[in-house]
């Protein structure tokens, strides 16, 4: 009984500790979000709370609702001021609640 070169690539796979994993091909493993958004809130320390709000159409209806999320993001300075228009990025989780870091600020509030 001799094993087809299928069989003998498929128990060599298995016995090596599974296939091999392959990169997907839109490359988004090694992307971290980004999203920008207004500051709502920097009452905690080293944390600012970051409302973003995304435009989506309605699936049923086809009119355009804006969607809000609040971001809980890391601020290492303390330099940002309620009303500030930020770029935060996904990180690792920091907190229960933070997983974003403030990466720049566009806009001082007035």
């Amino acid at each position: 009984m001799a094993e087809t070169s299928n069989e003998t690539a498929k128990g060599a796979a298995t016995e090596a500790g599974g296939p091999k994993r392959q990169p997907s091909a839109g490359g988004a493993r090694g992307r971290r979000k980004v999203r920008e958004g207004i500051v709502a809130s920097t009452a905690m320390d080293k944390t600012a709370v970051v409302v973003v709000t995304e435009r989506v159409r309605h699936a049923r209806y086809a009119k355009t609702v804006q969607r809000t999320k609040r971001l809980y993001a890391h601020d290492e300075q303390n330099d940002v001021r309620v009303g500030d228009r930020v770029r935060v990025a996904e990180t690792r989780p920091l907190s229960k609640l933070k997983r974003w870091r403030v990466e720049k600020v566009l806009e001082r509030a007035r």
